[in-house]
């Protein structure tokens, strides 16, 4: 396994710059995973770190080695396909065998390998079968065993689960981070599904239109997004975007809500440590979590951050554990997390409880972070 390191890697397609410098380093055994809508440029530079696209302009090393015109053969990668990309004709211990056998590894290095590959992933029993004998996530599992054979410096994943079903996908993430965790690999994996980031990633790097948006933890995404895209990227269901206007009264600041119910609510957001001076009677967005605006209870009351307020449920949708109620306040449709047990009926008046500990602010005409 190797470090990454990306600098300021261009990649143009005739006159369309489809990369528009990315820069990020991994170290050696991180799990990295590019996210962000089709067509932000995720998988060009996943083909860029394999070789099966030259660059413009920047730099890739792998390790210390500088890969810009390195065949992909010899960048010591191994590539997992959304596809599967398994060989029809051959069964699997012969898929798994197949790059071994190109490099002249010895036969009893090559069935010892696929051994302790099969064993690892749990595929003994399919190894003389072919690929048209095996379902969606055996495929992926055999194409994961292929990868594992080589031994590589990097592995990289481009979409693996997305052509299994939801269950599939679930259980297939848990068998790729607890592989993660067995070898301890450097991993670069995209996917345009934040769940599959968010469960996955030691760092996240969320793109959009060739251009990273945030490169940090997925907690720090979460929690501390830099713009409204990426707030509204990551997080299922995504965060709440309310337009509100940022006001005084005696000495603290805050925004205004009005849910139609009752006059307006004033909450105040001092306590954020944001410096609002310079935003006084400016509009802005405020941000806020589903699971930050919830059911009343009591024992909130003494909480400073946590502020009540009464809307109408509009729209139910229960999902188990939780039912995300949806209410309009500011003229925005603002979905809320509640426990099954204090739910209103659609059309009922319902107090809710908003924690603006975590409330964040974005400027309206940039979309960045209103900073403290």
């Amino acid at each position: 396994m190797s470090s990454l390191t990306i600098s300021d890697v261009k990649k143009k397609f005739g006159s369309v710059e489809v990369l528009k410098g990315i820069s990020l380093s991994i170290e050696s055994g991180e799990f990295l995973v590019l996210v962000g809508p089709s067509g932000c440029g995720k998988s060009t530079l996943l083909n860029l770190i394999a070789g099966l696209e030259g660059i413009t302009s920047g730099e890739i090393k792998i390790g210390d080695r500088v890969v810009n015109h390195v065949r992909p053969k010899n960048r010591d990668i191994a590539m997992v396909f959304q596809s599967y990309a398994l060989y029809p004709n051959m069964n699997v211990r012969q898929n798994i065998a197949f790059g071994l056998e190109t490099r002249k590894v010895p036969k009893p290095q090559i069935q010892e390998t696929i051994q302790h590959v099969a064993n690892m992933l749990q595929i003994q029993e399919l190894l003389d079968r072919k690929p048209s004998q095996l379902s969606g996530g055996q495929r992926q599992r055999v194409a994961m065993g292929r990868a594992l054979a080589r031994d590589p410096a990097i592995f990289l994943f481009d979409e693996p689960l997305s052509n299994l079903d939801a269950k599939l996908r679930v259980e297939m993430r848990t068998e790729i981070k607890l592989l993660h965790k067995r070898i301890n690999s450097t991993i670069v994996y995209v996917t345009h599904d934040q769940i599959e980031a968010m469960t996955l990633a030691d760092r996240i790097a969320i793109m959009k239109d060739g251009v990273i948006q945030q490169f940090d933890t997925p907690q720090a995404v979460y929690d501390n997004p830099s713009n409204l895209f990426v707030a509204g990227f990551i997080g299922s269901p995504s965060m709440n975007f309310i337009p509100c206007q940022i006001t005084q009264q005696n000495t603290q600041k805050g925004v205004s809500l009005d849910t139609g119910s009752e006059s307006p609510y004033f909450l105040p957001i001092e306590q954020t440590g944001m410096k609002l001076d310079s935003w006084i009677d400016r509009e802005v967005i405020l941000g806020i979590r589903p699971e930050k605006i919830s059911h009343y209870f009591a024992e909130q009351e003494a909480n400073h951050n946590i502020h009540e307020i009464k809307s109408v449920v509009e729209v139910l949708e229960p999902t188990g554990p939780d039912t995300l109620v949806f209410v309009h306040i500011n003229g925005k449709e603002v979905t809320c997390r509640v426990n099954p047990n204090y739910v209103k009926f659609p059309g009922e008046s319902m107090n809710l409880m908003i924690d603006m500990s975590n409330a964040l602010l974005f400027n309206p005409d940039t979309g960045e972070r209103i900073e403290k």
